[in-house]
Formats: structure tokens, sequence, C-alpha cells
């Protein structure tokens, strides 16, 4: 129970202080104007993120975290032995939890089920702060289950999975900040940690561009498996967000993201798989 008391108060106050630091930057130097109101988006994406947490919750009994320190005191998992020094394995569980995250974003593009989910994250027209929060509760549900597998395969520290919870909470607002930084400071950042400009060519509206840069945390998964892209072809004051022929007020109705992933969608939608490269 100490660990998971920690685990809420540590995700609450980074949930808190990023989401209003990133709102501050936003409000004082917005990259671009949104096509809705600010309250409309904010409420309907806040009111997707508690549902998709109640299913999480109710559907996943555990946490990662939990996981990790059920299997603590074991012999199971890969970095779960007794020769590696403590920080060895924290660094190496750290970094290769976000490779499963990468691995799992690049799954809900490659796999035609799971991108159905995924739709409701790229449906959106904007781009700002609550984009990070616009996720389908079967989209959690999955992503959940995977790091719970991979927690569990790793043997990882549960300090370590925490972290990763985390710093995963405060990144998701920063990479969907409408926002940009300074280019002196964005060009070497990107080496390091995704940036709101390396993330937003994500989300924009070529399907060729939504299958780049599939990074949570650090950029160097991307450059690696080739899946990197600098900039947009339009650039990014004139790149378009969002599904072409799903970029409309009704994306921001809370029915309308809950049953997204049951429609028939236009043909620009449902052929994005097709435009995922392979890993290599």
């Amino acid at each position: 129970m100490h660990w998971v008391r920690i685990e809420l108060d540590a995700y609450w106050i980074v949930f808190v202080a990023g989401f209003l630091a990133v709102a501050i930057w936003e409000s004082r130097s917005p990259n671009r104007s949104l096509s809705s109101e600010v309250t409309r988006r904010w409420s309907r994406h806040g009111m997707l993120l508690f549902t998709t947490s109640i299913v999480s919750s109710v559907l996943h009994r555990a946490t990662p975290v939990v996981v990790a320190i059920a299997i603590a005191n074991t012999r199971f998992g890969l970095l779960n032995q007794p020769w590696p020094s403590y920080w060895l394995r924290f660094v190496l569980a750290f970094v290769l939890l976000d490779l499963v995250r990468y691995a799992i974003h690049w799954s809900f593009h490659a796999v035609p089920l799971f991108w159905r989910m995924h739709q409701v994250h790229h449906s959106d027209p904007d781009f700002d702060l609550s984009t990070g929060a616009r996720n389908h509760p079967l989209e959690s549900v999955v992503a959940q289950g995977g790091m719970l597998v991979a927690v569990a395969i790793l043997g990882a520290p549960p300090a370590a999975v925490l972290a990763v919870a985390v710093f995963s909470t405060a990144q998701s607002f920063f990479t969907h900040a409408n926002a940009s930084l300074p280019g002196w400071l964005e060009r070497p950042l990107r080496w390091v940690f995704v940036t709101p400009d390396m993330h937003r060519v994500h989300h924009s509206e070529e399907i060729s561009e939504q299958s780049r840069n599939f990074g949570e945390l650090f950029p160097w998964w991307d450059r690696l498996f080739q899946t990197y892209l600098a900039a947009p072809a339009a650039g990014q004051e004139r790149m378009k967000f969002g599904l072409k022929g799903l970029q409309n007020d009704e994306c921001l109705d809370l029915s309308f993201m809950l049953l997204q992933p049951f429609r028939r969608e236009p043909q620009e939608v449902t052929s994005q798989e097709t435009a995922v490269p392979t890993l290599e």
C-alpha cells in the first residue's frame, strides 16, 4: 500500500503541475489559433479522460507499479537478477519501457483493429495539451495491458516503473502543447526528448506524416527504426491536423469519441495502416 500511495500522490502532483505549466505556456505563447473554444475542448476531453480512467481501473485491477512490486522479491524477470547493480537495472528498465511504449504506439497504427481505437486520438481537429487526454477507453486498456506484460517480463524495479509513469504524464502534456520552443533550444533538445514540434508532425492530416514520430519520451527509437520525420511537408505553420473527412465540431462530442472505433469511416481514415513503415 505504501508504493500505491506514492504512485497516486506522484501522479496527481505531476498531472496538476504539468497541466498548469503547459496551459500557461500555451495561453501566453500559442503556436496557432484553435478552431474551437478551449473550454469546450477541455471539458469534452476531460470527460473522455474520466471515462477512460474508470474503464481501465475496472478492467485492470493492478497498475504496472503493483506488478513490479509483486515480482520485486522473486527471480522472475530479465532484469530481476543478482548480478547487475540496482541503478543499472533502473536505467535499463526506464529506457526499455520507453521502447515498449514506442512499439505499442507503432502497433496502434500498424494493426487495423488497434488503429480503429487510436483514430479517436488522431481525429482531434486541433492540437493542444488536451489532445493528450483524448484516448479511447479500449486503447488505454490495450496499452496498459501491454505495459503490464512488459513490466512482468523485464522484472523492472518499482521505482523505475513509477518514474516512467510520472515522466510520461508530464511528457504527454509537453509534447501536445500548442506552443513551440525557440529554435536554438528545440533543435538540440529533440535529440534527447520528443518536443512539441516533433510530435506535432505525427498529428498531421497527411497519412504519410501520421506514420512517423511514434516516440513517447525519447526520440532515439524513431531515428533507430527510421520512422523519424523532422518537419511536415507543408511546414509547421500551414500543416492541418486531424483525419481527412473528420475535421468538424462533431469530433469533440463525447458520444462521437466513444463510438468512433465502431463506425465505418472515410477511405482516407481506414487506409492509414498501409502507410506505416515496417520496423527493422
